[in-house]
Order: C-alpha cells, then structure tokens, then sequence
C-alpha cells in the first residue's frame, strides 16, 4: 500500500481541490471493499449524490470524507439532510470513508471505515437552513455525529500509516453485519446498548452494569415504560448474532474485536 499523493495528477491550484482530487485517487488506487474483500473501488462520476466510490462485486457504496488531520473530532460536515436521511433507509446508503492525510508529507495516514448499517436517524444532525442571502439560500445541510456511533462501528483501516491486516478489517465488519436486517428502530435500539457494553470497559460484566445505564437510555426513548426488559431483549439478540457470549447467573463477555 502506498501512502504518498499521485501530485501530477490534478490541474487545480486550489489546496482544498488538490486535496480532494488525491486523496479521491489514493482510495480508487489502494482501497479494497471491507464488506467483501474485493481489492479495488470503483468511482462514481463526479458529483454523484452522496456516494463517491462502489464495489463492482457486492454493490456496496462509499462516501469519502477527507481532512488534513489525524482524526475528524465529533462530527464531520455532510450533504443536504433530508435526502440523507431519506437515503438510510435505502439499500444503497454509502458507507462512510474517513480519511486523515498530511499535508505538509503529502500522504494519507489514517482511514477508519464507518459500515452503513451503523447509521440511524440520531447520527444525522440538522443544521440551520442558509441565510435568504446565501447563493443556495434555505439549503439545509447536516452533520453526521461521529462520536454517537459505537467503537465497533469505526472500524480501522489504516492507523498511523501502518495498514490493518485486510484479514482483521473482514472480519470486525463482519462482527456487526447482523445490522444490516433489522428495522431502523431495533437498530436504534441495538447500537445504544452496543454502547453501553462499550463503556462499561470490561471484556466480561453484568446485567447489573448495563442496567445502570437505565436512566439514560429512558431519556432517550422516553415512550418506552419498560426499558429494563428492552435491555434484556437486545443483549439477547446481540448474543444470538455472536457480539456477546452469555456466560450464566446474569453475566456476559463481549466477544467482538476492538
């Protein structure tokens, strides 16, 4: 895998527009699919709604986002709203390419990979419509929240320059593929406590500690009365999938890879 830009590649004297057209090459040259393992991506005509690249074997679509940084932060600037939001509940919503470069080295060094199936309405913030004096005004643009989305969902392809064996990133976005076929709202509900597993920090724990994420989870869905039980059902269903083993008396081991 080659880190370095292609810099004769592009016409544009514009550093945004450079940056733009490298990396957007670096990933049609060097990408595999991390859905299923295809060594390259295919690109989409410029100016394609929403999604950049394709995989030509699974169809699977990918939105790039690039910044001159080692990480994006919170949130990363995205499209109109209301089509994204349309768009999540449509087979071809694109994964989310996140792509750090330097550039003072002219190189990319870190891409984590966002699966689609990890997107859910809560993800997708809203933002304030362009002023009555802006060239596209009332133009409601989003923000996609990154740090709403669980651990496992930000799956590592290139950390610091070292590439991931292609082998782990397979097999982590298989992990979580189960995603993909439930509803949108037991998806919700799945990545919440997803979670919470998370944040208890311990490869093994107890119903006990997911329970103590109770008020939180109340607040979040405040028409649901019984939110105990909900937690029950979904580490259920998360056992069935293989994200958790179920180890008796209550306790649990989280068995995916971090």
């Amino acid at each position: 895998m080659k880190l370095g830009f292609e810099e004769s590649q592009t016409p544009f004297n514009s550093g945004s527009q450079q940056a733009r057209v490298w990396t957007e090459r670096w990933v049609g040259d060097w990408m595999f699919c991390p859905n299923c393992g295809a060594a390259r991506l295919s690109q989409f005509p410029a100016n394609s709604p929403l999604a950049d690249f394709y995989c030509a074997a699974c169809s699977d679509q990918f939105e790039v986002k690039s910044k001159n940084a080692r990480t994006f932060g919170n949130s990363v600037a995205d499209g109109a709203y209301f089509t994204k939001i349309d768009r999540l509940k449509s087979k071809t919503n694109p994964n989310l390419v996140l792509l750090g470069y330097s550039k003072e080295s002219k190189e990319v060094r870190n891409v984590v990979v966002v699966p689609k199936h990890f997107f859910v309405p809560e993800i997708i913030q809203k933002r304030k419509p362009l002023a009555d004096t802006a060239r596209r005004a009332g133009w409601v643009g989003s923000n996609i929240l990154l740090n709403l989305v669980p651990e496992s969902g930000r799956i590592v392809v290139l950390r610091d320059g070292v590439p991931e064996p292609k082998e782990g990133v397979l097999a982590r976005w298989q992990q979580t593929l189960f995603l993909r076929s439930t509803s949108m709202e037991a998806r919700g509900w799945l990545i919440e406590v997803m979670k919470a597993v998370e944040a208890i920090r311990r490869p093994e724990f107890e119903l006990n500690d997911v329970y103590a994420f109770e008020r939180q989870l109340s607040a979040l869905y405040p028409e649901n009365n019984n939110v105990r039980p909900k937690i029950r059902q979904q580490l259920q269903v998360l056992r069935d999938n293989g994200y958790l083993e179920f180890m008796g008396k209550g306790r649990y081991r989280l068995k995916v890879t971090r």
